[in-house]
């Protein structure tokens, strides 16, 4: 097949257009195009008056060398590239009676999900342990924290089937460097779990929670179904390590469990097993991360400064945005985690404190738009040691994210409300009294307070005086993102984990072997498709060590 990039047409082009641009292009009669897919769909919105469609397509021509031939050098008539995904090894069909453990995944987030997945697609049956509950009670677990104050600390937010990704937004797109087309293998498992067909060819897919609580049972019930385990409730608390070998797990009910290959697949937020890693002597390295706030707008302001006369065209959805300034004092202020047409939520995983994350379904039609305002900081801001010599203990980050959220739960009233203000009243350094025309997303509630007063900060005074800084420079790009009654919520500190498990080319940890660090949690990944790619490459890497491929 041959891939045709660049393709521009208006966006409110006949079905029978785009064949007729790809015969014009191509220079080829109607009946010598056999077929064709659309690889990917973008738009253009620079000009908001003529925006435009931009399409690549894979073509099934009759003679495709002639046409490859009367097209070489140019840049946009390729031979489309095999993205079909193919295994790199597959057990034995005696694998399960040979007596050998298991491998075995801790986190059943997108990381363990595809992890687990391809080990059972190789035939290795792998045991998930997942701390947290199966998805449908896990929601049950989330509600009662949004509408009764009820946290479970095991289940959350944060833990869980389907990990933290399955209260957010669910996008499906990365920056990835992907010469294999893992992202491909992603969608497609995706697709077959009843994610619309769409995403394998928009520019910016993603799904919503709604539509992925359904889709991680399928995945679930497809591992189980080719020989793999889920085991709910089951949190490791200690390693066994023989001679610098994983050599089995004990869980938090006393249960041992023999294991030789072993992936780390934590998640951001599993603070005491980084804990009790360090004290096994597995290597960490602090790392940097954000924190900031979220902010709200009404959707509406963002779709026209984005789509201009074509806000509201439902081929175009909600608008996004993603913005950057570099501030006087040398932080960097950037939107993380944009939501349209979505909710902030309450993503706290321990007693007493409040954390925010955005949250979208596929819909996205609820009234506000809302992203993550946060600031990049080093080891060094949060070093427990101010400077102390040596590297910062990887732990340090952890006790620096649960100060600041500690203190975003006692501005909000100590009630789990987070503590919000005006970005007006914000950028005045005044306390706010009242809400303008935005009104909170976040549940249970919003207590209006002063996140900017030197004496109790909301977030680090250095973060205040960027954000600052930042959301008149961000006005400039989207007029009315400065608006005096947009709202800040706080508290944001989980936009990565805060440490790094280091591992080698092989993917194992380079102080236990065995060990496969993966995914969010580890430091290699940052969303859900990242972590699941990097779910797949660490399965292929056990997967060789296992069956003595490597």
């Amino acid at each position: 097949m041959l891939r045709i990039t660049e393709l521009r047409l208006p966006l409110d082009h006949a079905e029978a257009a785009l064949r007729a641009a790809i015969v014009a292009r191509l220079g080829v009669r109607d009946d010598e195009l056999v077929a064709f897919d659309v690889f990917k769909r973008s738009y253009d919105a620079r000009k908001k008056h003529a925006m435009v469609f931009i399409y690549t397509v894979d073509c099934d021509l009759r003679d495709e060398a002639a046409v490859l031939a009367r097209h070489a050098g140019d840049a946009h008539v390729k031979v489309a590239p095999d993205t079909r995904y193919r295994f790199v090894a597959e057990a034995p069909a005696d694998f399960r009676a040979s007596g050998r453990p298991r491998p075995v995944v801790i986190g059943f987030g997108p990381c363990g999900i595809f992890a687990a997945l391809i080990l059972a697609q190789m035939g290795l049956a792998p045991i998930v342990l997942e701390r947290g509950k199966a998805v449908r009670e896990r929601t049950k677990d989330t509600w009662g924290l949004w509408r009764q104050r009820i946290l479970n600390p095991a289940s959350n937010v944060q833990f869980g089937e389907g990990g933290a990704g399955t209260f957010s937004d669910g996008k499906l797109w990365s920056q990835i460097s992907d010469p294999r087309h893992l992202t491909r293998k992603v969608l497609d498992e995706f697709v077959k779990a009843g994610a619309p067909e769409e995403i394998l060819y928009v520019a910016k897919p993603h799904i919503g929670t709604f539509r992925l609580v359904s889709m991680v049972e399928k995945m679930r019930a497809e591992i189980e179904t080719l020989g793999g385990e889920i085991r709910f409730g089951q949190q490791v608390v200690d390693l066994a390590i023989d001679g610098g070998r994983i050599a089995g797990l004990t869980l938090k009910d006393g249960t041992q469990l023999a294991a030789d290959h072993v992936v780390l697949a934590l998640g951001h937020s599993a603070r005491d097993t980084f804990a009790m890693l360090a004290g096994r002597g597995v290597r960490m390295e602090a790392k940097p991360f954000s924190i900031g706030l979220r902010i709200e707008h009404p959707q509406s302001l963002i779709d026209r400064a984005r789509f201009g006369p074509n806000a509201g065209n439902p081929l175009l959805g909600a608008a996004d945005y993603k913005l950057v300034h570099h501030a006087k004092n040398g932080r960097s202020v950037y939107s993380f985690c944009m939501c349209p047409g979505g909710t902030v939520v309450a993503a706290t995983s321990e007693p007493g404190r409040v954390v925010t994350n955005g949250m979208s379904q596929y819909s996205r039609n609820e009234r506000n738009a809302n992203a993550g305002i946060v600031v990049g900081i080093s080891p060094e801001d949060y070093r427990r040691d101010p400077g102390g010599s040596g590297p910062v203990d990887p732990l340090d980050g952890i006790a620096f994210q649960r100060h600041w959220e500690s203190r975003a739960y006692e501005l909000g009233g100590g009630t789990y409300d987070a503590p919000g203000q005006l970005v007006g009243d914000f950028i005045a350094g005044r306390a706010s009294t009242a809400f303008g025309r935005v009104l909170p997303s976040y549940k249970p509630g919003v207590h209006l307070t002063d996140l900017t007063d030197p004496a109790r900060p909301g977030i680090p005074l250095h973060a205040i005086e960027a954000i600052r800084e930042a959301l008149p420079a961000f006005e400039r790009q989207i007029p009315g993102f400065a608006m005096a009654d947009a709202l800040l919520t706080g508290v944001e500190t989980r936009t990565s984990s805060p440490l790094r498990i280091p591992r080698g080319r092989d993917h194992q940890s380079l102080d236990v072997r065995g060990l496969y660090p993966a995914g969010e949690g580890a430091g290699y990944a940052g969303g859900i498709m990242s972590a699941a790619v990097d779910g797949i490459e660490v399965a292929e890497s056990l997967a060789r060590a296992l069956l003595g491929q490597d």
